[in-house]
Parts: structure tokens; sequence; C-alpha cells
């Protein structure tokens, strides 16, 4: 089995190794644990970007930055591509751990979630588990934590805290930014997830998103983020599923465009909400557009559409 922790944490070394080239910076705390600082008071950027979305798919998957047309206007984005789409997307990268110790609050992603089974049903679903000594987490917030955060992990991935690893961006920041649009596969995943399809099945996934410029504060900015994934985000699957009918029938539920709440910047939609998750469907929270193609029937299905034109409007682009 693939221990996605060991894989992380061979990644840490490297930026370890590279720090001043990355714009980031480590720390380590008083019990011994090690924190990547990668745009809270650093610059970070585009590598720092790149380097954090390798740790959150556990180096399982092929990055590269590309170019996405927004009505004429071209934009950064970043291209996925994994041969192990349930481990490197759902049982690493998946942003499934709240973390909150005191005044400290963050979204943990990354190979220590399946230390710590958050959350333990996915784990028992795809049937993953990982057996390491250390636990590398991504963690998206706009501070560093502080050691009571680390025993609070460390407890949670039965490790010792010097053996705790964290990389840190904000949302408002470019390698936050990058992060998060490198989601595109993995968000796809989740939503097929969530209407029922055996993601079991999912043999590759590739995906295409913008990447959000820095539009104002990390509630602004989550909007964007979003936004990418949302509007303009592309995936493609290869399946071993079987049943054409059925698969035919989770795409055409799978895309964000299936939303009663698409069609309007995410920021503008969660403030209409009163800044509350719950009060926004879930079912936004995926691709714009999904395409499958079933290895066993050899049949493709596709769904959804892009709006560049909200993407334009979220960004705030002014032509001048």
């Amino acid at each position: 089995m693939i221990s996605v922790n060991e894989k992380g944490l061979a990644i840490i070394d490297e930026m370890l190794d590279w720090e001043e080239d990355l714009k980031v910076k480590s720390t380590e705390l008083e019990n011994g644990a090690t924190i990547i600082d990668c745009g809270v008071n650093m610059e970070g950027g585009y590598d720092a970007g790149m380097y954090l979305s390798r740790l959150c798919l556990a180096d399982l998957a092929d990055l590269s930055y590309t170019k996405f047309d927004l009505d004429g206007l071209p934009v950064p984005a970043i291209q996925v591509a994994t041969d192990h789409p349930t481990i490197a997307c759902m049982a690493s990268q998946y942003a499934g751990w709240r973390i909150a110790v005191g005044k400290y609050f963050g979204m943990g992603s990354g190979p220590a979630r399946a230390l710590g089974l958050k959350p333990k049903e996915l784990y028992e679903e795809i049937g993953y588990k990982d057996d390491s000594e250390f636990a590398v987490l991504i963690m998206e917030s706009s501070e560093l934590p502080n050691e009571e955060v680390v025993e609070y992990i460390a407890k949670h991935c039965s490790v010792d805290t010097e053996n705790v690893y964290i990389a840190v961006a904000p949302t408002a920041s470019i390698a936050g930014s990058v992060q998060i649009s490198a989601r595109i596969v993995e968000t796809g995943i989740h939503k097929l997830e969530s209407i029922g399809y055996d993601i079991n099945t999912i043999q590759s996934g590739f995906g295409v998103a913008p990447i959000a410029p820095i539009v104002g504060d990390d509630t602004k900015c989550m909007g964007s983020t979003n936004d990418c994934i949302i509007y303009c985000g592309e995936t493609y699957y290869t399946v071993e599923y079987g049943d054409a009918d059925k698969l035919e029938d989770y795409v055409k539920k799978a895309p964000s465009t299936t939303s009663r709440d698409f069609g309007k910047p995410f920021y503008t939609t969660f403030k209409e909400a009163g800044f509350d998750f719950f009060k926004v469907d879930a079912g936004m929270f995926a691709p714009a557009k999904i395409t499958i193609n079933d290895r066993k029937t050899k049949k493709s299905f596709t769904s959804g559409r892009i709006n560049p034109g909200i993407l334009l409007e979220s960004f705030g682009v002014k032509e001048v």
C-alpha cells in the first residue's frame, strides 16, 4: 500500500532544501514540529503553490502550469493528471479536517488526514489506511499553528510532535490560490461520491482550472478561488463502471451547473447566505464541466458548461 505520508515527507525535504528559492521559511517549534510558511508572512508564489499542490496530492499526480482563455484574456491555470485518483484526491488532498484549537482555525488537507482518519467513513469507503511515524499536513489558514495546535494534530495522528510537518498558506496568497485550483480533479470525485457514485471505479482523472488572482481578504479570495472550479473547471475521468444508463445519469447530475446557486460569483452567494456555508447548496462545489469515459462499455458522457464571464466578474478584471 502506498504511504501518502512517506511520499509527502520526501516533498517536505525538498522544500526545506530550497526555502530561499521558493520564498518560504521553515520554523522548528519548541516541541520539535516543523512549520513551513508559504504565504502567511512570507511571499511564497507559484513555485511554493506547486509544492503545496504536490503535497496535497502526496506526489501521486502530474502537475503543470498552463493558461486558460477567459473570453480572450489569458490567465494562469493548473493542469492535473493522476492514475491514483482515490488515494491522491480523497485519501490525501480532500480538505476534510477542520482544525479548531483555542483561537486557531484552519482547514487541514493532505497526507496526515489518512493517519487521523478525517473523516473515518471516507477511508472505510475507499479501503485505505496509512501507517507512518511522520504526519504531513497542509493548512489553509492566515495564521501559523503553535505548539498547542501541533499537539492536537499529533494526538489524532498517533505520532510524536517532532514528526509533525505542516505547510501553511492563506487563501489570499498566490500559493494558496494555486493549491485550491489544483483540487479540480478532487472536487469532481467528491461531487460524484456525494450523489452516490462508486468512486472506487475511477481509474484515472484529469482536470484543468484557472488560478485566481488576489482580489481581497481570505473571504473574498475564497469566493474567487472557488469560482475557478465552479465556473471554468473542466475534468475528465476514466472509469470501470459497466452500466451506461446509470453512468449517464450520474454525469448529468455532477457538474456545478445543476446547482440552484449556479449563476453568480460565489462570494455574492455566500454573502446573501449570511456567510453561512450550510445555507449554500453543497452541489455547487463541483467542476463546471465533467466528462467520463467507461472502459467497460466503451462509452463516454459529458455534461456542464464553462462560464468565463462570471469568472471575469469574480476576478474584478478592469480593461484600461
